[in-house]
């Protein structure tokens, strides 16, 4: 007889108390009781506030959206104002207005004070700090619309996504055909959190014992400027695009830098990837791709470097402890509505990198792994 595995023993014990759970919560009674008695309360409290939440998000999401697009923060980082003031400052009726702030301060991105103004919430402040988090903000509105119809964005039977058409290389059977006006945007928009994400990736693997660095999908250069302040000495390559390659030409100008890093343009599915680098960077690039283009991608990264080189692979990732919402769920339907990706999780992305030639994938420590999380892997 076959051994039975321990998976296989549990599983009827697990579904058989998942069973009697979801049938408990879903009877009205057992509801009425646990939120009456003492020990259950808070717990009953705490669901019902959870799925409230769930329910309301959409309005949630759009207060916020509504003071990104007012420059409400902006307004209130001197010090508190009276909702007349706020009102004459942003052409809204007091009500309205009073309305906004009552819902940003529930959310603590505003504060109320004794007197009647309202201040910056800690919620508020951090997002002043945060301009590339307030660009991410206001691109949501295509995501917002992509998402009207739920289902039939799942099923394929909406009309063509907008943020498809924002990420001009998505689904895209010539993706080095796309015109400077087609990648000017969404290339702005990682611009304007790459900085952040660069310096997660910098800490967590110092670059200072590699001689060549290429940045694959380098985008408009930030990760290599970023690179080339921690280590001077380290020679810098980038390989995207020919449209982003063209800004990334002005970028490198406009800092200095065009004489230190060789832009290269192609696509890594038709072209080779240059050689010469001794560690490579694939930065917010694999999730964008379905499984087989991501696999040709890590293919031709390994064959750009030599043995022992490193490849660096960071982007948020399925399965993140106390981020699942992000990594399933958010990034889930963005690249569902961005036809082209998927979130994975570190074991997906060894897996990819082991069928590529890839040796030792290994996970390193980040500070917001919830943002962003980094593997590396040696040729």
């Amino acid at each position: 007889m076959p051994a039975i595995s321990a998976v296989t023993r549990r599983r009827p014990w697990r579904e058989a108390w998942l069973g009697l759970r979801n049938r408990l919560l879903a009877d009205a009674r057992f509801q009425r009781w646990a939120a009456g008695f003492p020990l259950t309360r808070p717990i009953a409290r705490r669901r019902t506030r959870a799925l409230f939440d769930l329910v309301a998000g959409f309005v949630y999401s759009q207060t916020l959206a509504a003071c990104v697009s007012l420059d409400l923060f902006d307004s209130l980082a001197d010090g508190p104002l009276t909702v007349a003031i706020l009102a004459r400052q942003h052409a809204l009726q007091e009500p309205a207005m009073a309305t906004l702030l009552k819902a940003a301060t529930a959310l603590d991105l505003l504060e109320r004070l004794p007197d009647g103004r309202f201040g910056l919430g800690s919620l508020g402040a951090a997002l002043r700090g945060n301009p590339s988090v307030n660009a991410m903000i206001e691109h949501h509105a295509m995501l917002y619309a992509d998402l009207a119809d739920p289902v039939a964005l799942l099923r394929g039977h909406s009309a063509t996504p907008r943020l498809a058409g924002f990420w001009a290389y998505a689904g895209n059977a010539d993706p080095a055909s796309a015109r400077p006006e087609q990648v000017r945007h969404y290339s702005a928009l990682m611009a304007e959190s790459q900085a952040f994400v660069a310096g997660e990736v910098l800490d967590a693997y110092p670059l200072g014992r590699h001689r060549r660095l290429l940045d694959i999908g380098g985008g408009t250069g930030v990760f290599l400027s970023a690179a080339a302040s921690r280590v001077p000495a380290l020679e810098l390559m980038l390989f995207d695009l020919p449209a982003v390659a063209q800004l990334a030409r002005g970028r490198f100008a406009e800092t200095g830098l065009a004489a230190r890093v060789r832009v290269f343009e192609g696509s890594f599915f038709a072209d080779p990837l240059p050689g010469g680098a001794d560690v490579a960077s694939l930065i917010r690039v694999l999730h964008d791709h379905d499984d087989d283009a991501a696999r040709s991608i890590l293919r031709r990264a390994h064959a750009a470097l030599p043995r022992g080189g490193v490849l660096l692979v960071a982007e948020p990732m399925s399965g993140t402890a106390g981020a699942a919402p992000i990594g399933d769920a958010y990034f889930g339907f963005y690249l569902t509505a961005m036809g082209s990706g998927r979130p994975r999780t570190p074991g997906e992305i060894s897996d990819l990198l082991l069928q590529a030639g890839f040796r030792r994938p290994r996970m390193l420590r980040t500070r917001l792994p919830l943002l962003v999380r980094l593997m590396i892997a040696t040729a």
